[in-house]
């Protein structure tokens, strides 16, 4: 017995000390490494080089090509000149104007009809399974597809307008896609039916996560259907409020072909974001540093969203 304990002993470190095992064992080690070290590298040059690169053309003088001479912040003062100097207003104010209102409205409308439609699912209404993707389905869609399928929808000439005047509603006028003053809305409209099918997987995930014991005794306790959810279950489902925040504010900010393939950039640039100003000045107009200047305020702005979301998370993991 003690011999068969001795054997067994002196074989293990024999076998562990065999070079195969060891150069096995740091192979292993070293394959993940291995095979994520290009798709690292990429990503450091290709993003985080570039972004360095585009700071610094923001500060050069860069018309067609680019100029590594530094002349300082001259492409930002000219944005500031035109943000809040120029009469009548500029190509970058309107930008900006644009960005506020498509955003917020953008925001507010797909939190408030995906949160709608998730309450509505969550009550286990008869043909769920049916009515999900449907929801969902335009979201599998890219923002070109969507631009040309409701710029077909909402021209005059051919959509909606002149499917009712064939109809005999000939009172009926709804231009928007040509109107500068409302254009932007209809960007609005092709955003929200595009995005609001995934808010509201997002909610309806979060409200089947909310424990049904909770529900029952709120219920017991003589608390409203109104009540449960504004008390309760939208409490609860902040972190979802704030992941379709952060979601939605990213796909605002880089909407450059949704405005495109909709309204072509609408009449006289009057439907720009800030994301078709900087590829008209930066590829068209020969102005490389503005445009790599409106590039980083668009960064500066997507930051100022993400950094205080990533501090929340990890502040609470902390805890």
């Amino acid at each position: 017995m003690s011999t068969v304990a001795e054997t067994q002993i002196k074989l293990t470190p024999e076998h562990d000390a065999r070079p195969g095992s060891t150069v096995r064992s740091r192979l292993q080690d070293l394959l993940p490494k291995i095979v994520l070290a290009p798709s690292f590298a990429a990503t450091i040059v290709f993003v985080y080089g570039f972004i360095l690169w585009t700071i610094y053309l923001s500060f050069t003088n860069s018309k067609t090509f680019p100029s590594y001479a530094i002349t300082g912040p001259r492409a930002y003062q000219r944005l500031w000149r035109w943000t809040f100097e120029s009469d009548p207003p500029s190509s970058w104010y309107t930008s900006i104007t644009n960005m506020g209102i498509f955003g917020f409205l953008y925001i507010a409308i797909c939190l408030a009809l995906g949160l709608f439609l998730a309450i509505l699912l969550d009550q286990k209404i008869r043909g769920e399974g049916v009515l999900r993707p449907i929801y969902l389905y335009p979201m599998a869609l890219s923002f070109i597809v969507t631009g040309v399928a409701w710029k077909w929808f909402l021209d005059p000439g051919l959509g909606l307008e002149q499917t009712l005047h064939q109809w005999g509603w000939t009172s009926f006028h709804f231009d928007w896609i040509k109107n500068k003053d409302f254009v932007i809305y209809t960007v609005v409209i092709a955003g929200v039916w595009q995005a609001s099918g995934f808010i509201m997987a997002m909610f309806l995930a979060g409200l089947r996560g909310i424990d049904g014991e909770i529900m029952k005794a709120a219920q017991i306790d003589g608390a409203t259907t109104f009540q449960l959810y504004r008390r309760i279950v939208i409490p609860l489902l902040r972190p979802v409020f704030l992941s379709a925040f952060i979601v939605l504010a990213h796909l605002a900010i880089k909407s450059y072909d949704l405005v495109v393939a909709l309204t072509s950039g609408g009449p006289g640039g009057s439907a720009w974001l800030p994301s078709n100003f900087m590829y008209e000045f930066t590829f068209k107009r020969n102005e490389m540093a503005v445009g790599s200047a409106s590039a980083v305020i668009m960064l500066m702005t997507i930051t100022a969203i993400i950094v205080p979301y990533l501090y929340s998370e990890l502040r609470e993991k902390s805890r």
